[in-house]
């Protein structure tokens, strides 16, 4: 009988684990989930590596919840080990919309890539 955990359904809760705060705060749990080549292009527009996203995310502490909330997930299996994750965010009001490439190392899923886009509510469209 196939297994009907799906590469989707382990980039989906490996990008949550990454959401949750007591984990972001965690330097080693977040880069037990980052590619060793891991970029992110902020929705400042700024450009982290994966040393850089480590130290920003355990000084996350004083921030309250730094993810809010998370709607619209979607994933796209893109090859046998790479999946896109699209979502978005709403952490008090500053919206972004959110793009994830997850690729499966050996037996770990690891972030890749990460990209947040800044919108409005009423710049929303589409399904």
């Amino acid at each position: 009988m196939p297994d009907p955990y799906t590469a989707a359904d382990a980039a989906i809760e490996a990008e949550l684990k990454l959401l949750d705060p007591e984990v972001r705060r965690s330097p080693q749990r977040v880069g037990e989930l980052l590619h060793p080549e891991f970029v992110e292009v902020g929705a400042s527009g700024r450009v982290w590596d994966r040393d850089a996203i480590i130290a920003l995310l355990a000084g996350e502490h004083d921030a309250g919840d730094p993810t809010g909330t998370v709607s619209r997930m979607k994933a796209a299996q893109l090859a046998p080990d790479t999946v896109h994750l699209t979502f978005d965010t709403d952490h008090n009001g500053r919206r972004a919309h959110r793009s994830s490439l997850w690729r499966r190392t050996g037996r770990d899923w690891l972030l890749y890539f990460h990209q947040g886009t800044l919108f409005h509510s009423d710049a929303v469209t589409g399904g």
